[in-house]
């Protein structure tokens, strides 16, 4: 419909065009020019168009189609922020046209440019400043428009009344997230960005190997959860153009909708916090189901290797938990029991202390 559309506004161009000028080019070639021929200089202009035409037809449509992506995407909210700072910043032009238009010479053109600045301006503070003007008019939605798995428009925040969680990358690709759910642990809606998506393609699709099996494991991932788990997931058709990092554009969805992020990222938790965004971090949930181990407590481990400082061994639990044992170098390829001295635990892990049973009969 739009190549027809272009097609017929070169069409009618050309024919106004030849319809209108065609004495002049029968001027040019000294020929005469009767009553009946602007019929003729008409009909050749129209062709002349439409041969024209084809040369900018199909670059006009492809980014026309572009432009129609980009508004159907943008959030209903950016984009009346951006169209109202525009008219403003319009509206100012046109009460300055009177005034710049006396500048001896330069006025029109001094006009022109300030109707763009002016324009630009009205629409970048806008945009940029959209979320104060929606805390300033409580009638006005908090989310913009979005868009479902199918491409169907929904209304702003969807899914309100249910507790949403967004799924980061790094939490697909852990693949934990898919037993969790199976277990029943996490129940709500997962909602799964359009830019996770597009960075996990990015990942699949990468020269490296490593890189790109990780992409795949969280595109199986998320094929399972969707097509063998009892649980709604929405693919959520949104973007922020304005941010480049998926992460920080993690925090500003969660903001909007009011969800919680779902993550296995030390930094994305810590930024989650500061900024009020509910976070569950699965890191932490693993903590928190390991066997508790207290100071004092006697355990068995392998000691495997040497640790970072002299006369340390290292030794992991079934579970994966980090051993340091004081004095543990020795011990190395065996068994050894061991007491408990301390216990640090953090979002990135638990990590135990402790030092030889035999070493503590010594002293």
């Amino acid at each position: 419909m739009v190549k027809r559309i272009v097609q017929l506004f070169f069409l009618v161009t050309g024919i106004a065009l030849g319809g209108t000028y065609g004495d002049r080019a029968f001027a040019l070639i000294h020929v005469s020019y009767s009553a009946w021929e602007p019929f003729v200089t008409a009909v050749l202009g129209g062709l002349i168009g439409l041969f024209v035409g084809t040369f900018f037809v199909d670059p006009f449509v492809r980014w026309f189609r572009w432009l129609e992506d980009r508004l159907i995407h943008t959030p209903l909210l950016d984009l009346l922020s951006g169209v109202v700072g525009l008219v403003i910043g319009l509206s100012i032009s046109s009460i300055l046209t009177p005034v710049l238009t006396t500048i001896h010479v330069i006025g029109v053109y001094v006009q022109f440019f300030a109707s763009i600045l002016l324009g630009y301006l009205g629409f970048r503070i806008f945009f940029s400043r959209r979320e104060e003007i929606v805390a300033l008019v409580p009638s006005l939605p908090k989310g913009g428009r979005e868009r479902g798995a199918r491409g169907a428009v929904v209304p702003p925040n969807p899914l309100a009344g249910t507790e949403s969680k967004i799924l980061d990358t790094s939490v697909i690709i852990d693949g934990r997230i898919a037993d969790i759910v199976q277990t029943g642990f996490l129940d709500g809606v997962l909602i799964i960005p359009s830019f996770v998506l597009e960075e996990l393609q990015h990942i699949a699709d990468s020269s490296d190997v490593l890189k790109r099996n990780r992409g795949r494991r969280g595109l199986d991932i998320l094929n399972r959860i969707q097509k063998e788990l009892k649980v709604k997931v929405q693919v959520l058709e949104t973007d922020f153009e304005e941010l480049s990092e998926v992460d920080s554009k993690l925090v500003k969805l969660a903001k909007q909708m009011g969800g919680k992020v779902v993550t296995n990222d030390f930094n994305l938790n810590k930024v989650c916090e500061l900024q009020g965004v509910g976070v569950l971090n699965i890191n932490d949930l693993a903590n928190a189901v390991k066997p508790v181990v207290l100071p004092g407590e006697e355990i068995t481990v392998q000691v495997i290797k040497d640790g970072k400082e002299f006369g340390q061994g290292i030794g992991y639990l079934d579970d994966g938990t980090m051993i340091v044992i004081e004095g543990g170098r020795e011990y190395i390829g065996n068994r050894v029991d061991v007491l408990v001295t301390s216990v640090l635990q953090t979002s990135a892990g638990r990590m135990i202390f402790a030092k030889p049973k035999a070493f503590e009969k010594a002293l």
